[in-house]
């Protein structure tokens, strides 16, 4: 079937423009699944640096050079926020020189165990039966085509209870 002289490239048009819109969703797509492996990681990561902190309660000094847990008689203040930033930072995820941390240590009330009264960031905090809260965030950026540049805040808090 012939068309008329007026249609002629009207195809090429046409594809070029769902081509695009194509390309776009695809790529939205491909963003929002890394933003999603991104929350995964940033989990991970969170749960990782909650047992490292856990590991190294009072009676351990904090080093990050070391693999294990180092008892001292002089410094035993456990793990530091920068302790664990500087571990979450090793651990190997995409982006984890990214990753930032916030921790904080609370005692359980002394009538009820499993109630935790005061928190803090001190040594006096960061005894054994206390809990250990560390939330790890990253900031993912979105660059989707014909659509804002912008960053997704992402976060993820795990705690336990210390065990020395």
């Amino acid at each position: 079937m012939r068309t008329t002289m007026n249609e002629d490239g009207s195809t090429l048009v046409e594809m070029a423009v769902s081509f695009s819109v194509f390309v776009a969703v695809l790529l939205g797509v491909m963003q929002m699944s890394m933003a999603l492996y991104s929350y995964h990681f940033v989990s991970d990561a969170a749960r990782e640096a909650s047992r490292w902190a856990m590991v190294r309660g009072s009676a351990c000094a904090s080093s990050i050079s070391t693999s294990f847990c180092s008892p001292t008689s002089s410094a035993t203040t456990g793990a530091t926020n920068a302790d664990i930033q500087t571990y979450v930072n090793s651990l190997g995820y995409p982006f984890s020189g990214s990753l930032t941390t916030s921790t904080t240590w609370c005692v359980a009330s002394s009538s009820t165990p499993t109630t935790w009264t005061s928190c803090g960031t001190t040594s006096a905090y960061k005894t054994a039966g206390s809990q250990v809260q560390v939330t790890v965030s990253y900031s993912f950026p979105i660059a989707i085509p014909f659509w804002k540049n912008t960053t997704i805040p992402v976060s993820s808090t795990s705690s336990m209870v210390l065990s020395e």
